[in-house]
């Protein structure tokens, strides 16, 4: 072998390794924070500095609803008081905490939904008692509530309300809504809203669609499987496509935003904008970032996936530790954050049985 070609080789070799370096590196998982027995189910990171927030559903044992993680511990957020169990002053009180986003003006949106159909969240019939709702905005500026938004048009007694994206351009919020198979559409200058694509084939959970972890199915002591209709929802950081998807099918929908503002449109016209992305199998939550990825949760492989603006489906990390890695946030630092709720292991699905592996964490990945 000559001189200059074992040079080329020895070059290119470095090169390979340097690439596979960073290869590994984006594709590790590094801890957050941990939260012994409170399973997380909100994630959410602001921009202006890099700032990440955690909820917790009002289950025992509680701490708080709604925490902001500092150097990988929980503080209560915005205060104590906002976090202290009060049903008597629910407008002023988080009641149960389901999902947060941070919109284009760095402010954090907190879903605080409390179902009264048992269940009604993974996708049940609505029944008598109506549930409780509100959707409140928190200046991170002022780390104040500027606003609480109570849904009084709402069919409390049929929602489910699950996680919402805000879309400043529109003055819109969009949330999934598994309970009336629907995506509801409220106005952030009104306060009313608009329940659209209800029961569309894109809102809905496939018939005897089963989900099935560690060779068991997930099936609770009644004997019925988890479902749920429309739930993981994400918007582009230009505010121009709206993604979503029920847990019980493999399947990726998007919708221009103009589509989802324009209350002039019937429903059989909003249904002809939906457009199907890709197949990407079971799907809990999603995030997009600033160029354009979609990153999905991927439970049933313990993964975190992601769709190009292309339209590719690929994989962004793999690790025995994403046990129903369910929501999601994209920090100004170059990583992903994530929790795992491990709604698979809970007593539930295994006859009383507690399977879940503690503590409950949170975690980061790279982004690519």
């Amino acid at each position: 072998m000559s001189m200059y070609r074992r040079i080329f080789c020895g070059v290119l070799g470095m090169v390979v390794m340097a690439g596979a370096a960073r290869a590994e590196e984006a594709g590790k998982l590094e801890e957050v924070a941990a939260f012994g027995k409170n399973q997380p189910i909100g994630m959410a990171v602001a921009s202006k500095p890099n700032r990440v927030f955690v909820s917790f559903p009002h289950k025992e044992p509680f701490l708080y609803g709604l925490t902001e993680i500092v150097n990988g511990e929980r503080k209560p957020f915005p205060n104590e008081e906002w976090n202290r169990y009060d049903t008597t002053k629910p407008e002023s009180h988080f009641v149960n905490v389901q999902d947060l986003f941070v919109d284009g003006g760095d402010d954090l949106w907190v879903l605080d939904s409390a179902p009264g159909a048992a269940g009604s969240i993974f996708g049940k019939e609505g029944g008598a008692k109506g549930g409780y709702f509100k959707l409140v905005r928190i200046d991170l500026e002022k780390n104040e509530v500027a606003r609480v938004y109570d849904f009084p048009d709402l069919a409390k007694e049929k929602s489910g309300l699950n996680d919402v994206c805000v879309d400043l351009g529109h003055g819109l919020a969009y949330l999934s809504d598994p309970g009336q198979k629907a995506i509801v559409v409220l106005d952030l200058e009104s306060g009313k809203t608009r329940t659209v694509l209800q029961e569309h084939a894109s809102t809905l959970a496939t018939p005897g669609f089963k989900l099935s972890y560690e060779g068991k199915e997930m099936v609770d002591g009644e004997g019925k499987p988890f479902s749920s209709n429309v739930n993981g929802i994400a918007l582009t950081k230009d505010e121009k496509y709206f993604y979503y998807r029920a847990i019980n099918q493999t399947k990726l929908y998007r919708i221009e935003t103009k589509y989802l503002a324009d209350a002039g449109l019937s429903a059989e016209e909003l249904g002809k904008k939906v457009e199907t992305v890709a197949e990407t199998g079971v799907c809990h939550g999603m995030v997009t970032d600033a160029k354009g990825n979609v990153f999905l949760t991927d439970s049933m492989n313990q993964a975190m996936k992601y769709v190009t603006p292309e339209g590719e489906l690929k994989t962004l990390v793999t690790d025995e530790r994403l046990i129903w890695p369910d929501s999601l946030g994209v920090g100004s630092d170059g990583y992903l954050y994530l929790t795992c709720a491990q709604m698979n292991r809970l007593p539930k699905y295994h006859g009383g049985e507690d399977k879940v592996s503690y503590p409950y964490r949170a975690f980061r990945v790279k982004l690519p």
